[in-house]
């Protein structure tokens, strides 16, 4: 490409100036592999970005988008439907936790993040308890670039631009520990007490009354792989509970088999009261997101209107996109032929084993892990945070033919979980020798 071809498009969590002085640029992929505008195989860390579970250009997905794409390309949601829109919501509950079966589609996790909280404040209107109207998140948490998660998310990079954001906002510190916890394996030791927080501080200070949801994610994923203590999440569960407090899970990093389940309800055996999925629910191959929400909150909508009025006036023009919907029937119908999450569920002892052989290369402070996720967190360059993490990614990419992912000093891992042992042992092998190289 030449350089002009580059001054036109505005990237995305980008430093455009940077990138467009040496551009890395992706033309293909399969299975587990990018492949370079140099024709370079570049192993995928990242599962594009926390999506791609099943790998890329599965055949099956693929097929299943092109002949859709040939048979019906749009058709609106609105007061009118097609098919496949309650087939893949059919398919979708079938593996969502017993319960949590109403399905209410849209296009990715920031739009199912704003749709699930603006779900819980209405939800309460129409059980007549109104006055419930604060939104509550987490420290480092993230929910999306909407004005509602960036409100209830706690990254201040992603808050700072843009005003005071959404009133009546709050949030409860996060569970990362490092002097207690640090190399964790799987779930922390320390730290379920943080979640009192919530009740003797947040509460206390608003009062139960006023709140409608606390949305957290079950790893705090884009802010460098944060694991909840064991108990933790059962104790923020039991909290929401005893006061009337809608739980959400954002599972859009979790969901589709990242921990060996289903979903991390699933893995930790908490019920939240909805649940945000995107990413994976079509292998990324279509943008798509789902609020999953509990049949008692449904209902509520249903009962509080007329037979022939809107229950819930909400939704976006491409709601159950067709595309969108064949990507995600196909996607449900791999992770269930493949044995897709129980493959990862086995593989984590192994991913686990070998992330923590990073133990005791220059500069690593921290490797936390929780099934095919990890975190390895580095020491930043005196007066230059961000770098040091950045300049592994660099050789990472352009010497190591290896895509990792950054978020300040801290270096995520999640694979396509069809990963073998040979390219697990590959993938930690070539991101030491960056981690080596770099300090030296």
């Amino acid at each position: 490409m030449s350089k002009q071809q580059f001054e036109h498009l505005w990237m995305p969590f980008t430093a455009n100036r940077q990138f467009k002085s040496q551009p890395r640029l992706i033309k293909a992929a399969k299975g587990m592999y990018f492949t370079s505008e140099d024709d370079r195989q570049i192993l995928d860390g990242t599962a594009g970005l926390w999506c791609v579970n099943a790998g890329h250009n599965h055949p099956k997905i693929v097929d299943a988008i092109q002949r859709q794409a040939a048979t019906l390309d749009f058709a609106p949601t609105f007061q009118m439907a097609h098919p496949l829109a309650f087939e893949a919501a059919t398919a979708l509950a079938g593996i969502t936790p017993k319960g949590l079966d109403r399905i209410f589609f849209c296009n990715d996790g920031s739009e199912g993040v704003d749709t699930a909280l603006k779900m819980a404040l209405a939800y309460h209107r129409v059980r007549g308890d109104a006055g419930r109207h604060r939104l509550i998140g987490r420290e480092r948490g993230y929910h999306g670039v909407g004005f509602g998660g960036i409100s209830v998310g706690g990254i201040a990079g992603n808050r700072k631009q843009f005003g005071p954001g959404l009133a009546g906002v709050d949030h409860l510190k996060h569970p990362l520990d490092i002097d207690r916890n640090a190399f964790s394996k799987g779930l922390p030791q320390h730290g379920a007490e943080l979640a009192n927080e919530f009740e003797q501080r947040l509460l206390a200070l608003h009062d139960p009354s006023t709140i409608a949801a606390l949305i957290v994610e079950p790893i705090q994923g884009s802010t460098g792989v944060i694991i909840p203590p064991r108990g933790y999440l059962q104790k923020i569960r039991e909290i929401c509970s005893k006061h009337g407090i809608l739980l959400i899970f954002d599972e859009v990093i979790t969901g589709f088999g990242r921990l060996g389940s289903a979903f991390a309800a699933d893995y930790f055996d908490i019920k939240p009261d909805m649940i945000v999925l995107a990413k994976g629910l079509t292998n990324a191959a279509v943008p798509m997101g789902a609020v999953v929400c509990n049949t008692s909150i449904y209902d509520s909508f249903m009962q509080a209107a007329p037979p022939d009025a809107i229950e819930f006036f909400h939704g976006y023009t491409y709601s159950a996109h067709p595309l969108a919907c064949a990507a995600a029937i196909a996607s449900i119908e791999v992770y269930r032929e493949e044995n897709i999450f129980q493959a990862a569920a086995d593989m984590a002892s192994y991913f686990e084993a070998a992330a923590h052989q990073l133990r005791g290369l220059p500069h690593v402070k921290d490797v936390r892990n929780l099934g095919m996720v990890c975190g390895i967190e580095l020491e930043p360059q005196v007066g230059k945070t961000t770098t040091r993490a950045f300049d592994v990614f660099h050789r990472c990419f352009w010497e190591k033919d290896l895509l990792i992912r950054t978020t300040g000093d801290i270096i995520a891992l999640s694979p396509p979980l069809i990963i073998s042992k040979a390219e697990i042992d590959c993938l930690f092998g070539r991101l030491a020798e960056a981690i080596r190289e770099q300090a030296a």
